[in-house]
Formats: structure tokens, C-alpha cells, sequence
């Protein structure tokens, strides 16, 4: 009896502040896995992420969002190719602010039955075994299993922590980003689409406020240009660089070189070229 009650009434009891604490931690990590692995590194390959890590956000969105990499990338990718015409899968200016604002996931949701979408823009996303018999297959396992997993550790409450959790991409990521940074806000770059930075600085969101900063360079890991914006989703990757679990390569317009790499080439190969340049000599 005292094991359901437990099991009912959850394992942690927090005050509401850590309620909203936890709920912050968890979302947050979910932004976080959406700017830097679909992003940033699947989607416009600015940056390489150890394997490890790569996983981890990959099992993470699973959990929290149901998103299938691969879709989201080809709907990304071709966004950028296809902004603001009647192709543009989300466009306020073509769907209207609203329609995007309040439906950007209903419209993920319709593009993503797209077959021709995926096939053109959804090239070199993962097709491990994992990906095509769970991740793919059985896209919202995840969320029915992160639903458990937060009625389990916080009792009723988990359920509106996970109803917060799984409204999070939908209100920020596919409204307000899709949305308002294609509406309001203010231009660092003469794009030729219509995109804005919704705020100069980029936490809530993992950087991605930095809307019009994106159009601008596409494929840079950092969203950040002027000295008074804040792309958090940077500050992550750097902290990532440290450890040696991720590497730059591209920033503003730049191809990051990786000397790390060049060097590892330069003490294999030197020793050979020596040796075939005396051994030529001496022949």
C-alpha cells in the first residue's frame, strides 16, 4: 500500500519553485538539443559533435519531443532554399503570422508526410539500427515513456511539467522562431528574406532568437554578431570544445581549419614524404 502510495503521490516533493526549476532544466535541455543537434550540426554541418553526444541529444528529443531527425532536417534545409515563396513550409509571409504563430507544428506535422521533402533535403541524417526501429518507427514511444518517467518522480504535478515539456518546440521553436522571426524584430543583415532577431539576446530559445543572424550565415555555429547579442547555444558548444566533444567548422562565412587534425597529419605523412624524396634521391 505504502509502495502505490508513493508511486501516486511521486518519489520527490518539491516547493512550487523547484517544480518550475526542474521544468525549466528539462526544457532548457531540450533547446539545447534542438539548436546544437539539429541545428547546427545535422542540419547545416557548422559543427562536428563527438558520437556520444550526438546520441544523447538525438535519445533526448525522443523523449521529449517525438521529432524524427531526418524530417526536421529536410524541412529546415528546405526552408532555406525555398524562403518565403509559396514552397516555404512555414512563411508568415506567405501563410500569415498567425497560421504560422499558433499552427507552425501542424504545419511540420503536414510537410513531414512529404516524401519528396525528405528525399531531397533530408540526405546524410542518421540510418543506424536504432534510427529505423525505434527512433523513426516509434516516434512517440518517447514521449509516452517521459510522461511515466515525470508522473513516476513528481507525482500529479510531472503531468503538467510533461504537458510544459511538450508544448516548449511547438510555442518557441515552430511559433515564435518560424513566426515572430519572420515578422518582428530588428536586422543586423539586408537578407533577402524577411527573417529578424526577436531579441539580442538568445537564452530561452538556446540562441536562436539571433533569427536574422542565421539567414545571414546559414552555416555558422555562432548566431552572435554585434558585442551586445548572446547566443547561449555557442557558449555550449564552446564548453562542448573543451572537453573535446565537438569541433567548429564554419563561423560567419569561415572555414574553421581543425590544427588539431592537420598536425596528426603532418607526423604521419612527413616521415613517409621524407623517405620517398631520399629514397627517389638515391635512386
Amino acid at each position: 500500500m505504502d509502495q502505490l502510495l508513493e508511486f501516486l503521490t511521486g518519489v520527490y516533493h518539491l516547493s512550487w519553485w523547484g517544480y518550475v526549476a526542474v521544468t525549466f532544466v528539462l526544457t532548457h535541455i531540450t533547446i539545447a538539443s534542438v539548436t546544437i543537434y539539429l541545428h547546427r550540426h545535422q542540419a547545416h554541418r557548422a559543427i562536428e559533435l563527438h558520437p556520444k553526444v550526438s546520441h544523447f541529444f538525438r535519445f533526448w528529443l525522443w523523449l521529449t519531443t517525438g521529432i524524427v531527425t531526418k524530417e526536421w532536417v529536410a524541412i529546415h534545409r528546405k526552408h532555406h532554399a525555398k524562403v518565403e515563396t509559396v514552397n516555404d513550409p512555414h512563411s508568415p509571409q506567405v501563410l500569415g503570422f498567425w497560421k504560422v504563430f499558433l499552427s507552425g507544428s501542424e504545419l511540420y506535422r503536414k510537410e513531414a508526410l512529404n516524401t519528396t521533402t525528405l528525399e531531397n533535403y533530408g540526405e546524410n541524417t542518421p540510418v543506424d539500427w536504432i534510427e529505423r526501429n525505434l527512433y523513426s518507427r516509434h516516434s512517440y514511444l518517447g514521449i509516452g515513456i517521459m510522461l511515466v518517467i515525470d508522473f513516476a518522480l513528481f507525482g500529479p504535478i510531472g503531468i503538467t511539467m510533461w504537458a510544459v515539456q511538450m508544448a516548449w518546440i511547438p510555442v518557441t521553436a515552430a511559433g515564435i522562431i518560424n513566426g515572430v522571426g519572420h515578422y518582428l524584430g530588428y536586422r543586423n543583415s539586408e537578407t533577402k528574406d524577411t527573417s529578424r532577431n526577436v531579441l539580442p539576446w538568445g537564452f530561452f530559445i538556446g540562441g536562436e532568437e539571433l533569427h536574422n543572424n542565421h539567414h545571414r550565415f546559414w552555416n555558422s555555429a555562432k548566431l552572435s554578431i554585434r558585442r551586445y547579442e548572446f547566443d547561449v547555444g555557442w557558449l555550449y558548444i564552446r564548453i562542448l570544445e573543451i572537453f573535446a566533444l565537438a569541433r567548429v567548422k564554419y563561423l560567419h562565412g569561415r572555414k574553421i581549419v581543425d590544427w588539431v587534425r592537420v598536425k596528426k597529419l603532418r607526423y604521419l605523412y612527413f616521415p613517409i614524404i621524407v623517405k620517398y624524396q631520399f629514397g627517389v634521391g638515391g635512386s
